[in-house]
């Protein structure tokens, strides 16, 4: 019973949340953060919902492949984040 419980409450939360995700693609706000939050809460108990934040995982990193931005965010040894070289 409580194993029910816990997946009815999993379910109302992670769906709200998810469905407040999608209202914000047309609304102004951070849809591609909050519809994630709503899927990882759903995967939590639902195979369906880990199945679709896997492909959503694989495209947001085919997408940052593809514009290149990784090398943005990543730091490589010896460069010091533009300070200067001491003169």
């Amino acid at each position: 019973m409580v194993r029910y419980a816990r997946r009815v409450v999993v379910f109302t939360v992670g769906m709200t949340i998810f469905l407040f995700g999608i209202a914000l693609v047309v609304l102004p706000g951070p849809a591609f953060v909050v519809i994630p939050i709503g899927l990882a809460i759903l995967a939590t108990e639902h195979a369906w919902a880990r199945h679709w934040l896997r492909v959503m995982k694989e495209s947001a990193e085919k997408g940052v492949e593809r514009l290149n931005l990784r090398s943005l965010f990543s730091r490589t040894p010896g460069h010091d984040g533009g300070e200067s070289t001491g003169r």
